[in-house]
């Protein structure tokens, strides 16, 4: 994969924002197993920003700066390889993937408007659950040894956050079109200039 200086930067910062807002967000917000954390929104921002290539990049040099450990993740250790095996990784995981899915939906949508914007963001928050919570479930009950069923995963998992995360999509379907709006270039995947 040959990448410009430009898309370089543009991941790298992309990952900067991520270890920032993730640092600023590790105060608890509400006690729960997985921590509130504007990840998702910063990981679907820059899949539906900077297209499911670049987008997807900078999420993974987030995750590999963290699991070459750097204490950039939200709960102890903060990073390492070790985090592999907290349920919560399955989120990163998934974040790096909806940066990839909420990418590749907004590019393929030859209308550039609110609805595309933000059914693109609300598809990679989607995709974030679709990995994580599976992932929350493997962890907990045959590493963990917890039994935790289905239901039990979801009142963990999902329930306490999932309106949070249809916020988050809005907020980034709203700050994706104004930065597009004033700078069409700054999306590969961006053909024609928006309204």
């Amino acid at each position: 994969m040959k990448l410009t200086s430009k898309e370089i930067a543009l991941a790298g910062l992309m990952a900067a924002v991520m270890v920032v807002v993730t640092v600023i967000t590790r105060i608890p917000f509400v006690y729960a197993a997985i921590p509130f954390s504007l990840q998702p929104l910063v990981a679907v921002l820059a899949g539906v920003l900077l297209g499911p290539r670049i987008g997807t990049l900078s999420v993974a040099v987030y995750l590999l700066l963290g699991l070459l450990g750097l204490p950039v993740f939200a709960t102890q250790p903060f990073g390492g390889i070790a985090y592999v095996l907290k349920p919560t990784f399955g989120f990163l995981l998934g974040q790096c993937l909806a940066a990839y899915a909420a990418g590749k939906m907004l590019s393929v949508n030859k209308k550039r408007n609110k609805l595309s914007y933000l059914t693109a963001a609300l598809a990679g928050m989607a995709v974030i659950y679709l990995v994580g919570l599976p992932y929350v479930y493997i962890i907990l009950n045959f590493y963990l040894g917890k039994a935790v069923g289905v239901m039990g995963v979801l009142k963990m998992a999902l329930l306490p956050f999932v309106l949070w995360d249809v916020l988050k999509a809005g907020a980034v379907a709203v700050l994706a079109l104004a930065i597009h709006s004033r700078l069409p270039e700054l999306s590969p995947a961006l053909k024609q200039k928006l309204p």
